[in-house]
């Protein structure tokens, strides 16, 4: 609170009259934030009433043996403890901040699903409660905090970066064999002639941990006149068909018996051809196509150069320049924390739909549709503080990422340990717990880069307790659930392994 006040103080029998009193004039806020008595004076008395003159280190009064407003007293006290130093003035966050966004942070959101697979009928998603106010660091941490900060999480950190010389090899060899792919499929039959390439997931977001082994690749495709149907209550997976003949002649035949646009057929064909172009690629290294997963959108290539082993997830993603879903409606509540232009400019962009199975379906018919933000994500991770010059070179460095790697890492070795009975979970919950721990926490002031252990204990935290609840709810889709009541023993496993680690140093970091 940044108001001036000027308080009369009255002492029974002291001043002009009964119950007269001569005013002492302090600004709550104010540079010297002191409630300070003249010399020789007392507080409450006629000599008190001149504020500290110039050049004059002001008295600090023991707030103990005053009746003051209580707010007064805590200020006094805080001065008193050495933390009274005069507020520095912030830079001009981004966009516009709204009213009433700490009460919209702690608000509940609609939502059922499952760990990426939706189910009818779930309860409705509460998003887990944490402080909306800025968190600094306590004087005295806690038992958690000390075994947190005891682990030098910078060093964790430094073995998770990545080399350059690998990261510059691993992306040529990538970029070189997606290009010959995007050329070949472009020259083909005219059914894939108008793709792009859209880079997605932890590589093109700069949130990559340990190697440069692993990168999501979006073939975009334009398409017109679609029109999106919910097939469950998640609000995520769509069915969809054409509102009047297709301007691309070409997509008749990836119509199914119904007319909807069938995701297995239009997979299987650009599957086709990428297995025969692979073999003309004019490289010294093995790309093969692997075996598909049930359900999984992507294309994998394996792409083998001893002792190096790259992964390429190709993925086909029909883009869609229309309105978004009702059921984004109430999502990506970024206000607060990137401002509402930055919000509506997002919601301009177009959407994407990725050809995902939907495993609830009672009768799989392969032809269901997924929405994908991923362009979203990448640009929110790039450009993720509230002050625009955050992280840049000329700008303060926070530890938002950090915070985000370290649980992906965490997560990743717990799995390691734990492959059975954590199957269900990955990278995409702990980046959906990190946007609505930014959400919470929207000042570049809660993540100072100074500060890493205490941020990353929040932010774990929050995941803990979205574990327990198991209510994670998607960030764009507030009714889609990410976790399930159905799944509740893995998300306690979680939860109890986490526990564990935090409070024991987190002994799997160190763990071969």
């Amino acid at each position: 609170m940044r108001c001036k006040t000027t308080w009369r103080l009255r002492a029974a029998g002291t001043g002009s009259g009964a119950g007269g009193g001569r005013r002492l004039g302090w600004r709550w806020g104010s540079p010297w934030r002191r409630l300070v008595p003249a010399a020789g004076g007392s507080f409450g008395s006629p000599r008190a009433a001149a504020p500290p003159g110039r050049g004059t280190r002001p008295e600090i009064l023991p707030a103990e043996s005053r009746s003051l407003p209580r707010g007064c007293v805590r200020l006094m006290e805080e001065t008193a403890a050495g933390r009274g130093q005069p507020r520095q003035r912030a830079a001009r966050p981004r966009g516009s901040r709204g009213r009433g966004t700490a009460a919209r942070r702690g608000s509940t959101a609609r939502g059922d699903a499952t760990d990426g697979h939706p189910t009818d009928g779930a309860p409705r998603a509460v998003v887990p409660r944490a402080r909306a106010e800025s968190t600094p660091v306590p004087r005295t941490l806690s038992a958690r905090s000390r075994a947190t900060g005891g682990l030098r999480l910078r060093e964790v950190l430094s073995q998770l970066s990545l080399g350059r010389q690998d990261v510059s090899e691993a992306s040529g060899l990538v970029n070189h064999v997606v290009s010959h792919l995007i050329q070949a499929v472009r020259g083909r039959d005219g059914s894939f002639s108008s793709i792009s390439r859209l880079g997605a997931g932890s590589y093109y977001e700069h949130v990559k941990i340990s190697e440069p082994n692993e990168f999501d690749i979006m073939l975009v495709m334009p398409v017109t006149r679609l029109q999106l149907d919910e097939c469950d209550g998640t609000g995520a997976y769509y069915y969809l068909s054409f509102k009047r003949s297709p301007k691309e002649k070409y997509m008749n035949k990836f119509l199914d018996e119904d007319g909807k646009l069938s995701a297995d057929k239009m997979l299987q064909e650009l599957r086709r051809i990428i297995k025969e172009e692979v073999k003309h690629i004019k490289i010294d290294v093995e790309v093969t196509v692997k075996r598909k997963k049930p359900g999984s959108p992507a294309i994998t290539l394996q792409i083998k150069k001893p002792p190096a082993e790259i992964s390429v997830d190709i993925i086909l993603a029909l883009e869609v320049q229309q309105s978004w879903p009702p059921s984004t409606q109430d999502g990506l509540n970024i206000e607060c924390w990137l401002g509402r232009k930055v919000r509506r400019e997002f919601r301009h962009k177009p959407i994407y739909l990725v050809a995902k199975q939907n495993k609830k379906e009672k009768l799989l018919r392969g032809n269901t549709w997924r929405l994908s933000f991923s362009h979203i994500e990448k640009a929110m991770l790039n450009n993720h503080g509230s002050i625009k010059t955050c992280c840049e070179s000329n700008g303060v460095k926070c530890c938002r990422k950090d915070c985000l790697k370290l649980l992906k890492y965490l997560l990743e070795r717990l799995k390691m340990k734990h492959a059975k009975e954590l199957e269900k979970f990955c990278s995409y919950h702990v980046k959906t717990a990190f946007f609505h721990s930014c959400v919470t926490w929207p000042s570049d002031t809660d993540w100072q880069y100074e500060n890493l252990e205490h941020c990353f204990q929040k932010y774990l935290e929050y995941f803990l307790r979205c574990l327990q609840d198991s209510q994670l709810p998607h960030f764009f889709i507030p009714q889609y659930n990410l976790l399930s009541l159905d799944d509740k023993a893995s998300n306690d496993f979680l939860s109890r392994q986490i526990n564990y680690q935090l409070n024991n140093g987190f002994p799997v970091f160190h763990q071969a």
